[in-house]
């Protein structure tokens, strides 16, 4: 599913134009980049948490030539699923 079948979805779920929806959905995903590049951890109960996290500086090796280098440390982002979510995906037996 690409952000134009969201936004469809989610105008027909919530009953609103897919103008607004597309609008709405563009807001919550720009205010949730916004507070994760400020180091802030978003949490959506239920769904899941958005956060930054460190990846230390390692040895990678160029796969053209196979020389040795080193990789710096960086933050990426990352989410980690909530129980809800889990679930839905792979139900407990």
């Amino acid at each position: 599913m690409n952000k134009g079948e969201l936004v469809d979805k989610v105008a027909e779920k919530a009953a609103v134009t897919k103008k607004q929806a597309d609008a709405v959905l563009s807001a919550a995903l720009e205010a949730i980049m916004e507070a994760v590049s400020e180091g802030d951890k978003v949490t959506l109960v239920g769904f899941g948490s958005f956060e930054s996290r460190e990846r230390k500086a390692r040895e990678g090796r160029n796969p053209k030539t196979g020389d040795k280098m080193e990789i710096p440390e960086t933050k990426v982002p990352a989410f980690s699923a909530g129980k809800l979510f889990k679930e839905r995906v792979a139900p407990p037996k």
